[in-house]
């Protein structure tokens, strides 16, 4: 309950909304209990004969003398004629009459209503409905509006707050996790939290005020409602607890399912060349069956609630009838005021189990969501930190150790790379080279060790900068459902021509200009429109475009043909000397102009130095190299 009432009042606009919505729904509920005063007045008769001339006005006898005295007693001016507006006067200030009596006499007094003037009667009526239905209006109105708003500001912070965590994060969650947090949570926890208010606040002040006027009104009917709350209170509090608990289920299940349809959606290729459609569909029906399951069991708790509660809310109907008609001998209109007034006092306690079990699943939902949000980012700015202006020396790794959980990739790793430089990182898959190079713009931190810029460790540089000053490429580009220029500008304002030469050093202008809407196109999801080598030259346009001084290529040219890598190494080399490269490829002729080569082996630096000192020096890097030489030497042959 605590996480609803965090997200009503994270934000200080959504309070002066929550205060508009909760009066809005006080005056809904004086506007539903003047509607049943009204059918009093309309269902009101006036005075019989017993009411009028009994001085107990409960006695089902009248004396001649009692009538002879009350006849004097109304009859003032002594016209030997009684109409009903005296008869209505004098009984509203008879000293034994009923609270409702006094009222509805009053009322029909000083509005003039009379069973011959139905146009006071339907105006009335008129005035009451539309005081009503305005109140319905502004109250569901404004309460959708502060839903709709929480949802918002949900989502919002949701979305900024992942962006400020490491990548270790992501390991950790899955896209369907995450996915359905941000979508199906927020939108939960709104709709629940209109529930709290309408459970916790609206409904306390209906109560009271509808209890208070069934007291005034008969103390003996009253008590029946004693008699109807403990009935309803048991079953709610066991009712609920299944509802929480099966709801917590179902949503971790949801999490599953959307995760093993994502999977299959993002590998559909696979699935198809390799026949697995029964495997897949297994997998996705017991998730699909389990999640119905589930559903089920949280229908059933759901909805046992309205049945139970409807049944005692009858009886206590029922029982107020009997005993206010046959031992009380209230009159029809009287009955009809108090059980409307009984009504509102019930329907907030009938609808507080389906609000609770709404509530209930907003207070799981705000668990899970909250779970990410309370979050603190591992890797944060310091205080002290400075901006990045620009890379001017060198990129020192000194006796750095990193790790995934309890596996060390890098181990006791130094080396430099000078501005200008271009260093190539090779060395078996899964030596390390990859996480290298995402230390650099600090999506992780080192456990032991420095890496330093220009002299001051990552630490001491705002990340935004120190990531301004790199450009990417990746193994596996990411493109975005935009533009073709829009991807390559990356969301920077940039001069069309600054796209268009990026495009051309990146070769990727080739493909580009015999497209239709040539640099509009726009792209699919992950760039499925376009082919891997395609989509890789974009990716290197993008990098290029960036004119940043350090340029990081993993693997930037593997998915090109022999021709286009050529272009793209030759577009490479004539940034040597200007832009400080850092190249991982298994391609070695891409490297083989490098300053510097690194060779690693299960996370260790065993040789650095130029290509020729590591053929001297370094056996595994030789053997490599001639392995691949030999290869590529075969396959032109």
């Amino acid at each position: 309950m605590r996480l609803l009432i965090k997200a009503l009042f994270q934000c200080k606009k959504h309070i002066s909304l929550f205060i508009f919505s909760f009066c809005a729904l006080i005056a809904l509920t004086i506007a539903t209990q003047l509607e049943m005063v009204t059918f009093g007045v309309i269902t009101s008769n006036g005075a019989d004969f017993f009411k009028l001339f009994s001085k107990e006005q409960t006695s089902g006898t009248v004396s001649y003398d009692e009538m002879h005295e009350t006849w004097h007693a109304i009859d003032k001016k002594g016209t030997g004629e009684i109409t009903q507006q005296d008869a209505n006067a004098y009984l509203a200030k008879h000293p034994n009459a009923k609270l409702h009596d006094r009222i509805m006499y009053k009322l029909k007094t000083k509005l003039n209503l009379s069973t011959d003037n139905f146009k006071v009667f339907i105006i009335f009526l008129l005035l009451v409905a539309f005081y009503k239905a305005s109140c319905l209006f502004t109250s569901r109105y404004l309460t959708q509006l502060l839903s709709i708003r929480i949802s918002q500001d949900l989502r919002q912070s949701y979305f900024e707050h992942i962006q400020s965590l490491p990548m270790s994060f992501y390991q950790k969650y899955n896209i369907g996790t995450l996915s359905s947090r941000v979508a199906g949570d927020a939108s939960q926890i709104s709709l629940s939290i209109n529930s709290f208010i309408t459970n916790y606040l609206h409904a306390p002040f209906q109560i009271i005020t509808s209890l208070g006027t069934c007291f005034f009104l008969s103390w003996q009917l009253s008590l029946v409602i004693f008699f109807g709350i403990p009935m309803i209170i048991l079953p709610l509090v066991l009712l609920t607890g299944k509802v929480k608990k099966f709801t917590r289920q179902l949503q971790r299940n949801q999490e599953k399912f959307t995760s093993v349809l994502i999977d299959f959606l993002a590998g559909i290729l696979t699935v198809k060349i390799f026949a697995m459609e029964d495997f897949s569909l297994k997998k996705y029906r017991e998730q699909n069956d389990q999640m119905a399951h589930l559903e089920r069991k949280t229908a059933k708790y759901d909805l046992l609630t309205r049945p139970v509660l409807h049944t005692i809310t009858t009886i206590c109907l029922a029982t107020v009838f009997v005993f206010g008609l046959h031992t009380l001998h209230m009159t029809i209109s009287q009955l009809i005021v108090f059980c409307g007034f009984l009504h509102v006092f019930y329907l907030p306690v009938r609808k507080f189990a389906e609000e609770n079990a709404n509530i209930q699943k907003g207070v799981v939902a705000a668990e899970r969501l909250y779970e990410v949000l309370d979050l603190k980012p591992l890797i944060e700015d310091q205080e002290d930190a400075v901006s990045l202006k620009t890379f001017t020396k060198q990129i020192e790794f000194e006796n750095v150790w990193f790790r995934y959980e309890d596996r060390w990739v890098l181990k006791d790793l130094s080396f430099s790379v000078e501005k200008g430089q271009t260093l190539a990182i090779v060395g078996a898959t899964g030596a390390g080279k990859s996480t290298i190079v995402q230390l650099f713009p600090r999506l992780y931190d080192v456990q032991k060790g420095e890496i330093r810029i220009d002299g001051l460790p990552l630490k001491a540089y705002t990340q935004k900068s120190l990531r301004e000053q790199i450009a990417f490429v990746s193994q596996k580009p990411f493109l975005f459902i935009d533009t073709i220029s829009a991807n390559i500008a990356c969301g920077k304002s940039m001069p069309r021509e600054k796209i268009l030469r990026a495009a051309k050093r990146a070769h990727a202008d080739e493909f580009i200009e015999i497209l239709p809407k040539s640099y509009d196109t726009m792209l699919a999801e992950m760039g499925k429109n376009f082919s891997g080598g395609q989509q890789q030259r974009l990716a290197i346009a993008r990098a290029l475009a960036k004119e940043a001084p350090v340029l990081v290529l993993d693997e930037a040219t593997s998915s090109l043909d022999s021709l286009s890598e050529k272009r793209i190494k030759q577009a490479i080399a004539e940034l040597h000397g200007e832009v400080t490269q850092v190249i991982i490829a298994h391609r070695l002729t891409t490297i083989e102009n490098a300053d510097k080569i690194l060779f690693l082996e299960d996370g260790v630096k065993l040789a650095e130095g130029t290509k020729e000192e590591l053929l001297k020096t370094c056996t595994p890097f030789r053997l490599m190299w001639e392995t691949h030489f030999l290869k590529e030497a075969t396959i032109l042959a």
